[in-house]
Formats: C-alpha cells, sequence, structure tokens
C-alpha cells in the first residue's frame, strides 16, 4: 500500500508517514500464521510421543528391558523438549534484540549486535533488560552506527547546502559549474 492510497483512505499525510515508517517492521500475517502452525504442530508430535510412550509402558508390565527402553525414550523426549522450548526462547529474544535495535535507529543491526555483551542482556516478560545502558553508550562512542534524530531514511545531509536539497534540475549549465565549484561535495 503505497502512501498516496493510506490518503485516500482518509488518514492525514503525516499519519500516513507514520504507518509507511513502521510498515518495514511488520511481519506478514501469511508468515506468522506459518510459524503459529508450525509450533502447534511441533508441540502435538511431542504429546503424541508421549501418549504412545505411556500406552506401550502399560503393555508392557513384567518386561525389564522393555520398560528400560520406555523409560529412556521418555527421557529422550523430555530433552527433545526441553531443546525444542529453549530454541523458541533464543528465536524471541534474538527477534526482541532486532526489533530494538531498528526501534533505536541503528543503520546495521547485525553490526550494532555484535559491539554488544549479548550475555548480560537478558528477555524479561518480553522486555530487554540491560540493553538501554549498552546502547547508551554505542550511541555515544560509536554515533555513526545510528540514524540521527529527525533524519528520515537514508538522505545524505546537503553539504554546504545550508540544510536544504538545492534543486539542480532547474539550473544552466553555468549556474550547476559554479554551484559544483563552490560545493564541491554536493550531490546532484
Amino acid at each position: 500500500m503505497k502512501k498516496e492510497d493510506l490518503i485516500a483512505l482518509g488518514l492525514s499525510e503525516e499519519q500516513a508517514d507514520k504507518v509507511i515508517e513502521g510498515y518495514g517492521q511488520m511481519v506478514p500475517k501469511s508468515r506468522l500464521d506459518d510459524k503459529i502452525t508450525e509450533v502447534n504442530d511441533y508441540k502435538q508430535q511431542l504429546a503424541d510421543r508421549d501418549t504412545q510412550l505411556k500406552e506401550l509402558q502399560t503393555k508392557a508390565t513384567g518386561n525389564a528391558e522393555l520398560q528400560a527402553e520406555i523409560i529412556r525414550l521418555q527421557q529422550e523426549n523430555e530433552q527433545v523438549k526441553a531443546d525444542f522450548e529453549s530454541q523458541l526462547t533464543q528465536k524471541d529474544y534474538d527477534f526482541a534484540l532486532t526489533e530494538a535495535l531498528r526501534t533505536a535507529k541503528a543503520k546495521n543491526p547485525t553490526a550494532v549486535k555484535a559491539l554488544l555483551n549479548v550475555e548480560a542482556i537478558k528477555l524479561v516478560d518480553g522486555k530487554l533488560v540491560g540493553l538501554d545502558e549498552q546502547l547508551a553508550t554505542l550511541k555515544t562512542s560509536d554515533d555513526y552506527l545510528f540514524t540521527p534524530e529527525g533524519l528520515k531514511g537514508n538522505t545524505p545531509p546537503n553539504p554546504g547546502g545550508g540544510g536544504k536539497p538545492v534543486d539542480t534540475s532547474k539550473m544552466t549549465y553555468s549556474q550547476l559549474t559554479e554551484h559544483l565549484a563552490n560545493n564541491p561535495d554536493a550531490q546532484i
């Protein structure tokens, strides 16, 4: 959906800008639904295994070797379940950290993540504890990693242009050469 479409739906220009700005942080519903289905499938598989093992255990009463095998399989299932839950927790942590870095306007979240002490950052009730202090330190020491406040997108400032971009499309050749001679770093 484009900004013009949002304005046509009755949103103000400012509201449309905010929607478009936040659009890059959204996950498509179809992708989210796929992941939810995948998680539910895994949970169902684990529940099915546990049920099968309990049924087998009742049928195998009196057979020591079979009982030992059942116990081993139950322990293995518990380990698989713990590993799966650990992976889900790690994915939640990674997603929350990446989103927090985007919200902090990191130009390259992967590069910023490499400079963080991720061991000191914990995900507690959906919030990252210990991240704000590290980001504040990074913003002062390595401010080039973050988009400055007030700038939108990746538009570079116009050096020597007094803060406003110069429209060179309406300049004559002599005006353009004079402008470039006075502003060698200007972008056209």
